[in-house]
C-alpha cells in the first residue's frame, strides 16, 4: 500500500488530495481567508452563559458568537483563569507550570453561571469549525497536538492511545512519558508513539512546550478577541496525524507551501524528506497529472459507480445521510441470488467507507444493503466494514445490520462536509444540467464488460465528440479496450445524438437492451 499527498495551491485556496493505491480517499480544502480550524487557541471574552442551556455565548471574532458548553470547560478551568488573570498582568514570567499553584477542581455537574462571568478573559480551542449558520464549537480544555503526544496544560494525567494494544509497551511508553513531562501537563500518548524511542518522544514535548510558552507571552498584549496559537498549515497538520512509513511521496506545486512542507518532515521523519518533491510542469496542472479531478468528477455525484456495474445512490437530509446499495443490471458468475449480493455489498462497503473520508460526511448514515438471508454473511460484511473504516481519523460507531437489513453509522463531524457540484450546464439545454461530460466514458466502459459477456460482437454509437475521444490517440481507450476484452469494438459517430447519449448494438444491428 502506497500513500501519496498531492497539494494544489491557489490565490484562493489550497487542496490536499491523500491517495492510497492511486485512489482517492481523502480531499480537503484551505481557504486562505479561514480564520477557525480545528486547534486553534483564542483569547476571547465571555459574552453571557446562559442557566438554561449551562452554557455560555463567547466571542471569538467570528460573526457568530462560539458554543461553549459546561462538560467542555474542563476540570481545571479555575486554574487555568487564574493564570491568565497573573500572566496578563504581567504577575507570571515563567509559564512552565511547575511553581503555580493550581485551583480545585470544578463540579462535574456544576452550573456554568457559578463558574464563569460576563465579560471574563477566557481561552478556547476550536474544535468544530463554523458549519452553516452556527459559530464554532469551542472547548476550555486545551490541548496541544504533536506527532507521538498531545500536551494537555493544567492537568496531570498520562493516558496511553487505546488503539496500542501491547500491554508491555503501554507500560513502557507510560513510564517513559512519566519521567520527562513537565509538572502541571498532561500527556496523551498517540497511536504512532508506538515503538518509539526516548529521544524521539523528548523532542516532540520539548517542540510542544515551546509552542505552549509562545503563546503566552503574546497574552499581555494580546487584543480579545484574537488568535494566540494558530494550528500547523493543513498540510502539516495532515502529515503529522497520518504520516507512517507507507508514504511514497510529497508532491506540491507551490514554492514556499513546498519548503514548508519540507522544513517539517525534516522535523517528523528527517529520514523521509526526499518524497517531497516541487512539481513544476506548466503542461500539465498536478491534480490532472495525478488523475485527481477525474475522480472527483466521478466521486462526488449523487450516484457513485461501482466495478462490475453496481453502484451508490447517496441521498442527504438535515438530519442524515442515506446510502443506497444497488446491484445493477448485471449479469455475474455467482451461482445464486446470496453470493451475488454478498459480492455487490463487500465492494459496496470498501466504497462507503471511502466516500465517508472523501466527502467528510459526519452525523448518521444510514445503509441500505442488499438483503441477505445467511447471518454469517452479515457478520462477515459488518467486520469488513469496521476493518476498512479502520484508518478513518474521525471517531465513529457502526451498529450491526438490524433485522431490515440496515446498518447505522455515526461519525464525528469538525468540518464542513466536502460538498463538489458535479453537474455541469446542459450544452443542449442553457436552463438544464446533465452529469459531468467526463462520467460518460466510465460508464460506457462499465456496459461495455457487462455486453461483452453475452456478445461476441458490439458495436457502439455515440456522439461525434464521444466518438474522437474514444478513437484517437495512441494508445486509444478503443486500443484498450481490445487489449483488455480480447474484442474489437466498433465505434459509429451519430450526429443525432446529444452529448451524453450512446447505445450498443449487437452483429445483427438490434440495440442491446440496457
Amino acid at each position: 500500500m502506497n500513500k501519496e499527498l498531492i497539494i494544489r495551491s491557489s490565490s484562493e485556496a489550497v487542496d490536499f488530495a491523500l491517495l492510497k493505491d492511486g485512489k482517492l480517499i481523502e480531499l480537503h480544502k484551505e481557504q486562505e481567508t479561514s480564520n477557525f480550524q480545528v486547534g486553534d487557541i483564542f483569547i476571547a471574552k465571555i459574552r453571557k452563559p446562559v442557566a438554561g442551556l449551562n452554557a455560555a455565548f463567547v466571542n471569538v471574532g467570528y460573526e457568530k458568537d462560539a458554543f461553549l458548553h459546561y462538560h467542555d470547560l474542563g476540570p481545571n478551568l479555575a486554574s487555568q483563569l487564574k493564570f491568565i488573570k497573573l500572566v496578563s498582568a504581567g504577575k507570571i514570567k515563567d509559564f512552565s507550570l511547575k511553581n503555580f499553584q493550581f485551583e480545585k477542581e470544578i463540579d462535574k455537574d456544576g452550573s456554568i453561571t457559578d463558574i464563569i462571568n460576563s465579560n471574563q478573559s477566557i481561552l478556547v480551542q476550536v474544535v468544530k469549525e463554523p458549519i452553516s449558520t452556527k459559530g464554532p464549537r469551542i472547548s476550555a480544555e486545551l490541548s496541544l497536538a504533536g506527532r507521538f503526544i498531545v500536551l494537555v496544560p493544567f492537568s496531570d494525567r498520562v493516558s496511553i492511545s487505546q488503539k496500542i494494544e501491547d500491554k508491555k509497551e503501554k507500560e513502557r511508553l507510560k513510564r517513559l512519558v512519566q519521567s520527562v513531562k513537565p509538572k502541571g501537563f498532561g500527556v496523551i500518548v498517540r497511536t504512532v508513539a508506538e515503538g518509539k524511542s526516548t529521544v524521539e518522544l523528548e523532542k516532540d514535548l520539548q517542540n510542544l512546550i515551546e509552542r505552549w510558552t509562545a503563546m503566552c507571552k503574546k497574552l499581555p498584549t494580546a487584543h480579545h478577541p484574537s488568535k494566540v496559537l494558530g494550528e500547523l498549515n493543513r498540510a502539516s497538520s495532515i502529515l503529522r496525524d497520518v504520516f507512517n512509513d507507507t508514504f511514497s511521496g510529497v508532491l506540491i506545486d507551490d514554492e514556499e507551501l513546498y519548503n514548508q512542507t519540507k522544513d517539517y518532515l525534516q522535523e517528523i521523519a528527517p529520514s523521509k524528506t526526499s518524497i517531497v518533491k516541487f512539481y513544476q510542469s506548466k503542461d500539465t496542472p498536478i491534480f490532472e497529472k495525478y488523475n485527481i479531478e477525474r475522480q472527483i468528477k466521478t466521486s462526488f455525484g449523487k450516484t457513485v459507480s461501482m466495478s462490475k456495474g453496481a453502484y451508490l445512490i447517496i441521498e442527504h437530509t438535515e438530519a442524515l445521510h442515506v446510502i443506497d446499495v444497488n446491484s445493477g443490471n448485471r449479469s455475474n458468475k455467482a451461482s445464486n441470488q446470496e453470493d451475488t449480493a454478498m459480492e455487490v455489498n463487500m465492494i459496496a462497503a470498501a466504497e462507503i467507507a471511502r466516500q465517508l473520508r472523501l466527502r467528510d460526511m459526519g452525523g448518521i448514515i444510514v445503509i441500505d444493503f442488499i438483503d441477505m438471508s445467511n447471518p454469517e454473511n452479515r457478520k462477515v460484511l459488518f467486520d469488513f466494514l469496521r476493518e476498512e473504516m479502520s484508518d478513518d481519523k474521525a471517531k465513529h460507531k457502526i451498529l450491526p445490520p438490524s433485522k431490515f437489513g440496515l446498518v447505522q453509522i455515526t461519525r464525528q463531524r469538525v468540518r464542513p462536509e466536502v460538498n463538489i457540484k458535479t453537474r455541469e450546464e446542459d450544452p443542449n439545454n442553457g436552463n438544464g444540467e446533465i452529469e459531468a461530460p467526463i462520467q460518460i466514458i466510465d460508464k460506457i466502459a462499465l456496459d461495455l464488460e457487462r455486453h461483452l459477456k453475452t456478445h461476441n460482437k458490439v458495436v457502439l454509437n455515440v456522439h461525434p465528440f464521444v466518438a474522437a475521444y474514444l478513437s484517437q490517440g495512441f494508445p486509444s481507450l478503443r486500443s484498450k479496450w481490445f487489449f483488455e476484452h480480447k474484442k474489437w469494438v466498433k465505434i459509429i459517430p451519430r450526429d443525432a445524438y446529444t452529448y451524453l447519449e450512446y447505445h450498443f448494438f449487437d452483429k445483427k444491428g438490434n440495440v442491446i437492451s440496457e
